[in-house]
Formats: structure tokens, sequence, C-alpha cells
């Protein structure tokens, strides 16, 4: 794809680390390029996907092991509907979960401030564990690490998930055709507006909750009712929202994307809070939600089957995938015209996942 005019190359003699760099928007992507992928070059890194299949170890059974890591460093530590325990346990489970295979144990690495106290270190903990026997995929290994107080905003936590791959499931962002459908697993942008309003003390008339789930199940599901190689692609749209992963899946797709408006669903308080702030629920974080792309001849199946599980009762078809050779992402507006959904360029909420 070719580099935006207004994208220069990273000055890696004077340029500096700022937060947009952990948006997830386009600055994350231009910094993976340039710096991670070239320095880490290698087939199973050059997928793409926010977790690896590593093809080259397969097992006796014929499965391949699928492997993820995610940092996390929400602020603050706890919010309306999960904490950064439950999230740390979330987060590489569905990113496994997204290429479509079943994850089977965690490792957790804690870096801890001086000074945290340990009620909330305990209560920290307990989520996390109590979230992982729910989702039945355990802790096995881990690490901590202490850091002087000022130094760790209370506590960091890296997850790493390791899962399995049943042969000749291939799924991930590079598998999108034109004329796929588009599916989004419920409304979005509700955990980055209740991570906002407890960071903020924000009080709305009704209390906006965090999506923050583990999707494998509803994810197994999905792929249980449909043909296998029905599902291309499906992503958890968590830094950056909706807008930016689908800008990430047509980018490696080589593909663009008609986005319907009225289509897209957004709980109305999450929709009133968003205008109340300036903000864009497109763009706001999710830890609960999955893009599935799949053929158009099995949409309605997909859409019956999310509907089916608890986790998707709020599904809905939001547009498809189309040849375009410059790779947007367009959106169909309610007055009939289109426009453009660009990729995050800042960050409007730091430090939510």
């Amino acid at each position: 794809m070719k580099r935006p005019d207004y994208i220069r190359p990273l000055d890696f003699r004077r340029g500096v680390i700022d937060m947009n760099h952990g948006a997830g928007g386009r600055a994350s992507a231009q910094l993976i390029d340039e710096l991670f992928l070239p320095a880490f070059d290698n087939p199973a890194l050059r997928q793409g996907d926010d977790g690896a299949r590593l093809d080259d170890l397969a097992l006796a059974s014929g499965e391949r092991l699928v492997m993820a890591t995610d940092a996390h460093v929400v602020s603050p530590l706890f919010f309306p509907g999960g904490d950064i325990g439950c999230l740390a346990v979330y987060g590489s489970v569905n990113d496994v979960a997204m290429l479509g295979a079943r994850p089977l144990y965690l490792s957790a690495s804690f870096i801890l401030e001086e000074g945290l106290a340990l009620a909330a270190l305990r209560r920290v903990v307990d989520s996390m564990a109590a979230a992982a026997r729910a989702a039945g995929v355990p802790v096995v290994t881990g690490d901590t690490k202490v850091v002087q107080s000022g130094k760790g905003d209370g506590v960091f936590i890296t997850t790493t998930a390791i899962g399995v791959l049943p042969p000749g499931r291939h799924i991930g962002g590079a598998r999108a055709r034109a004329g796929d459908a588009v599916l989004v697993s419920g409304p979005v942008g509700a955990h980055g507006v209740a991570v906002l309003s407890q960071r903020e003390s924000l009080e709305f008339e009704t209390t906006i909750e965090s999506d923050c789930a583990p999707l494998h199940e509803l994810v197994a599901h999905l792929l249980a009712t449909l043909p296998e190689g029905a599902v291309h692609v499906m992503r958890d749209p968590t830094r950056g929202g909706l807008a930016t992963t689908l800008n990430e899946i047509a980018r490696q797709s080589g593909l663009g994307m008609l986005l319907q408006e009225a289509a897209i669903p957004v709980l109305p308080q999450v929709a009133a809070a968003c205008e109340l702030l300036g903000l864009d629920p497109l763009y706001i974080a999710n830890e609960g939600k999955c893009v599935v792309i799949c053929a158009t001849e099995h949409a309605d199946a997909a859409l019956a089957a999310l509907r089916a599980h608890p986790l998707g009762q709020g599904a809905a078809r939001i547009g498809e995938c189309i040849a375009d050779p410059q790779h947007f992402v367009q959106m169909a507006t309610g007055f009939g015209g289109r426009r453009v959904v660009d990729w995050l360029a800042g960050d409007p909420l730091p430090r939510i996942c």
C-alpha cells in the first residue's frame, strides 16, 4: 500500500515514542512496519495477525500450534464490567480464538509498582484466576518484577496464550475476498467509554459497562455451525476500535470495504456519551466483540449462529468487502453519501486496554 503523503518515515536518530505509537492506529502500524518487522522478520510474524500460526510445529494429530501475546496497561485498574485481571486473560484468549484455534494455556507476567496496595493486587489476581477458570484456560507459568514508586502505575500485566488449530483451517486478515460479508458480534464502543467514565469520574443516566468477555466459545459455536472455509477473517476490535481494525484487514487483504452506517450497532447510552464527549464510537476499544468476514452465501447462517450465543445476541451485518486498489474503508451514510473511515490518527482514550 502506498504510504500517505502525510506519513513520514520514522526518524531513528532524533525521533521519540509518543502515546500515538501505542494507540493501535496508523502510528502503531508504522512502528511495526519500520522497526519490529524488519528486525524480527520470519514467516510466522509475517502473517500479520494478532496471533501467529506455528505451521512448522504440527502435532501428531495434524493440529498446529497458535500463539498470541498481549500487554495490559489499563488505567484505572478497576472499571465498570471488569478490571485489568480479567482483561489480561481475555485479551490473549481472544487473540488465539480469532485464528479459529482452541486456547489451551496461559502465561502471565506482572510488573508491580512499589507501594501498590496488597489488597488491590489480590483483587486483580483473584479476578484473573476466576476468569481463567471460567474460560477453561489455566495460567501455567509466569514471572513477577517490582519497579520503584512512580515507575509502574500500579500493575502492568502481560499474558501469552497457546492454542491448537484443526488441520486445514486457515483464518486470517489476508484471506478476505471481494464480495465477502462483514459482520460484528454486537454493539461497539462500550469498553472504552466505561474505562473513561471511571477514570474521569463521569456520571451518565445509565451505567455503561465494559463488554470484557472471552470469545472462544462464541467462535467455536460459529465455526461448528458453518462449513469449513466459510469464515475467512476474524478479529477482535480492541485498540483503535472497529474502524482501525477494518483498515488493518483492508491493508492485509488488499481490498476495500463498504460499510452501512445505519447497520452498525451502538448502544444508545454509548452513542449519547460519545456525542457528549466528542468521540466516535467506531474508534473506541472493545474487549468482548469480534469482526467476522465470511463468504456472502454463508452470511445469514453466520449471523444466526452469532445471535444464538449469549455473547452474540446483538450481532449485525454491517457491510461488505469490495475491490479497491486504494484499500479504503468507506461508509454509506444515512444521507445517501459516502465518507472514508480512516485509520485512527491520534489516541483519544489512552491506556484503555
